[in-house]
């Protein structure tokens, strides 16, 4: 693998090309793994054959190119209008809950990203596509703990939720090429079981805490620009 393919290094993360308004949960934060979560480490991985229907190298192209035009209306990516490239840092929003992600990799057959403090999990995910015997599988691969103890109280229904989303995800993606009524596979692993404790503090991080707090401060945030 190329070194240009990784993001650089960096302690917190920077938002630009004009989408700081989505930013509040993203801007100045840190990247957070799966070491620095705090529930049960899941290893979710999500596939969907399309047949001979497209290249993994061009699916991939498309899939960067199009990242947020190929998810549920549940949520929004505020990338930027270009391909997705390594080092970008994007807000979204997801079930009315705004952060981000922080891309670390990108290269012709796969691309990964981060999340921040915040985020409803800490974790990497990777998308990616690759030929087998009976043609193109798309797949969308996760590591990931709850980030936090409220996190983890909403695990069982987020969960499904989540599921839901990205199968749904990869059904808009092979739409694109002709691929229809071919349902999603998805198997969920916990890889392990414990609780990291030492990150309880991650709470006060909350994305959902923190989206909700943006929203009723947005009055006020008015009243000053106005003023």
């Amino acid at each position: 693998m190329d070194e240009g393919n990784w993001a650089a290094n960096v302690n917190r993360l920077h938002v630009n090309g004009g989408r700081q308004d989505k930013a509040f949960n993203v801007e100045g934060r840190r990247v957070a793994g799966p070491q620095q979560g705090f529930g049960r480490l899941y290893d979710r991985t999500f596939a969907i054959d399309l047949g001979d229907a497209v290249t993994p190298e061009v699916l991939v192209r498309d899939w960067r190119a199009h990242f947020g035009n190929f998810w549920p209306k549940s949520a929004t990516f505020y990338g930027s209008s270009m391909s997705i490239e390594a080092g970008d840092v994007a807000p979204l929003t997801a079930s009315g809950i705004t952060t981000g992600v922080l891309v670390i990799y990108a290269d012709d057959t796969s691309f990964s990203y981060m999340t921040p403090e915040g985020h409803m999990f800490a974790g990497m995910i990777t998308f990616s596509a690759r030929h087998e015997d009976a043609g193109t599988v798309a797949e969308i691969r996760m590591l990931v703990r709850p980030a936090d103890p409220l996190w983890v109280m909403v695990w069982p229904v987020g969960r499904g939720m989540e599921g839901k989303f990205w199968k749904g995800t990869l059904k808009n993606l092979a739409a694109t090429y002709g691929v229809t009524g071919v349902p999603a596979s998805e198997l969920t692993v916990c890889v392990d079981a414990r609780t990291l404790w030492k990150n309880w503090r991650n709470v006060f991080r909350n994305g959902g805490l923190a989206t909700a707090r943006h929203a009723i401060a947005r009055p006020f945030r008015r009243g000053q620009k106005s003023g």
